[in-house]
Formats: C-alpha cells, structure tokens, sequence
C-alpha cells in the first residue's frame, strides 16, 4: 500500500561524519556504524562509556523505525494527510539534527520532533 524509505541509523552516521569532518577529525571510509559511533562518542567520554552509549543510540534508532512501521497505518500516515495535506503513498523517512533530533518525513516535510 506504502512505499517506504527509511535508514535513520545510516542519516545520523552522516551527520556524525560531517561532525568530525567539521572538527578536524577524517574517517575512514567503510567503517561500521558501531565504529564510527563509538569514536564520536570517545571525543567526550571514556571508551566503555562510548562503547555503550554508541550501542544505545544505534538500537534506539532502530527502535524508532519500528515504531515508525507500527503505526504507519494508525498514527502516522493519518496525521501526514491531517496536518500537511500530503496525498502520496510514498514515504522518505529522515533523521536530522535541526535545533533538536527530528524525523522528517521528505515528501510531506512532516516533522517527527525527539
């Protein structure tokens, strides 16, 4: 019935990288998603507590696709079509850091606040 795109974990890698590259620090590329969010998170903490907040941030992103999915067709979708007028059946899901974590919805503009 929908068709949908959404990688969450893959739009915060990016924006990490573009972090780092901002603050003078290259990654390599094809690194995995828990390396690069455990060497984000080393910048400020100690290795055991990057290592466990990488791991958390990556499962609640996850996390949050799921729920996504759960409630496509009872919350989401409905409220799109209420409250941007979007008609489509075709869904970009986005994660982005703008003033606070946020999903975006791409073709609806319809923003998911965290």
């Amino acid at each position: 019935m929908y068709e949908i795109t959404m990688d969450l974990t893959s739009d915060w890698i990016k924006t990490v990288k573009e972090v780092l590259r901002g603050a003078g620090y290259e990654m390599q590329d094809g690194l995995a998603a828990e390396e690069v969010a455990e060497h984000y998170f080393r910048l400020s903490l100690p290795d055991d507590k990057a290592a466990e907040l990488a791991a958390e941030t990556l499962r609640r992103l996850k996390e949050m696709e799921g729920i996504i999915i759960d409630h496509i067709d009872s919350t989401i979708v409905p409220d799109i079509r209420q409250r941007t007028k979007y008609q489509g059946n075709v869904f970009h899901f986005s994660w982005v850091y703008n003033q606070g974590e946020h999903i975006i919805e791409l073709n609806s503009e319809y923003r998911i606040p965290l």
